[in-house]
């Protein structure tokens, strides 16, 4: 029997994915899993039985992914489950950029009692003129999931689409249109785009990716639109460029001070993923790989560990090592082996930053002397018998 805990509220139809083996607990002491949407878990104090984190989302900035690591705790996200949600509001705040909607409405909301609305509207609404995005240039900043999404729905708005993504993936090169430029200097897309948006996660290297620098290789009148994360952009540059009529309009789904209520800004709640869909799809996921990984240590969609999976073991044993990626590391685990005795019938290791894992499938459960062996050895964070 498996316990898990929900931080956040999580869709019942992912919890509903759950079978009779897990019990859900409000006790994170007593859970072997977490699912968590945006609550803060950096000031949280992890239990040592704790084994994996399931972010039911994309950003991962409410984790301690380093702590987690180091205690063994493997952390997960849902990339592309709400991807098409995220899409579809970029969309919405490229169009509402580029034709003043907003202030439309507000000044209509403003007129609201007046009996004569309709004329004074037909004389009002010359202040709420726009452009079309038709024949713009859009460039995007990084191609992942959302950023192939965001390309193929604007070329097929008839834009001319720019994409920037050094470490783009090959599944997302397949789902790319052919007619997108992919380019492989982003001072292309900051002198060519009208418009320029960013789909990169938040990591310490990509912070203030659009700066003050790029700001002004950009077009005049250039539009910026963030549905990632606000640190990636300096809005404070973005303020000023602003107020100097270089940015006509900066559109950011991350409400903060720096931001809300300024001229020029349009701000939304967070609501890039806030659909039932891509919260249902987000659940659903979260709970797949919890599961996977509990019941058959496989690792899939980590942003802590490597990913990696044997499937379902069908062996009698199954043991998983969580540890520094070190030589000798693997020669190591078999020679525990070897001393006692016992046959390793599959084995897998991959390794990501300074972090290994590896799985061995066995013709016996493994016994408890095996485990004490290898917790002992140096460089070896945990040991988990999954079978």
């Amino acid at each position: 029997m498996f316990k898990y805990t929900c931080l956040n509220p999580i869709a019942e139809v992912g919890l509903n994915k759950f079978s009779a083996d897990y019990e859900k607990t409000d006790n994170i002491n007593e859970a072997q899993g977490v699912l968590v949407r945006s609550a803060s878990m950096h000031d949280m104090e992890l239990p040592d039985e704790l084994l994996c984190v399931a972010r039911a989302g994309a950003g991962v900035n409410n984790i301690p992914l380093d702590e987690c690591a180091g205690k063994g705790i493997v952390v997960f996200n849902t990339p592309g489950a709400n991807a098409n949600g995220v899409k579809e509001l970029v969309i919405a705040g490229m169009l509402i950029a580029s034709r003043d909607v907003v202030g439309g409405i507000n000044w209509v909301k403003g007129a609201a009692g007046e009996a004569d609305i309709a004329k004074m509207a037909e004389k009002e609404k010359k202040k709420f003129a726009g452009t079309e995005i038709q024949d713009k240039k859009l460039g995007i900043i990084g191609l992942g999931a959302i950023g192939v999404r965001v390309a193929n729905v604007a070329k097929n708005l008839g834009m001319e689409v720019y994409g920037y993504d050094p470490y783009i993936s090959i599944d997302a090169a397949w789902n790319l249109s052919r007619d997108i430029k992919h380019v492989h200097d982003v001072n292309e897309i900051y002198e060519a785009c009208d418009i320029i948006t960013i789909h990169v996660p938040l990591m310490d290297s990509t912070k203030n990716t659009i700066n003050r620098e790029a700001i002004d290789k950009m077009k005049d009148g250039v539009i910026i639109l963030n549905f990632a994360r606000d640190l990636l952009v300096e809005e404070t540059a973005v303020l000023d460029a602003i107020k100097a009529g270089k940015v006509r309009k900066y559109v950011s789904d991350f409400p903060n001070p720096t931001t809300a209520g300024q001229d020029g800004c349009i701000v939304i709640p967070h609501l890039g993923a806030s659909t039932e869909e891509s919260e249902d799809n987000c659940a659903k996921m979260a709970v797949k790989e919890l599961m996977n990984y509990l019941e058959n240590g496989n690792i899939v969609n980590s942003v802590n560990y490597p990913n990696c999976d044997m499937g379902v073991c069908t062996n009698a044993g199954r043991i998983a090592i969580m540890h520094k990626n070190v030589a000798n590391m693997i020669s190591r685990f078999t020679g525990v082996f070897g001393e006692l005795g016992q046959n390793i019938s599959d084995m897998t290791n991959k390794s990501k930053g300074e972090y290994a894992y590896t799985m061995l499938d066995l013709d016996i459960p493994a016994s408890d002397e095996i485990v004490k062996k290898l917790e002992a050895l140096d460089g070896v964070i945990r040991v988990r018998v999954v079978k």
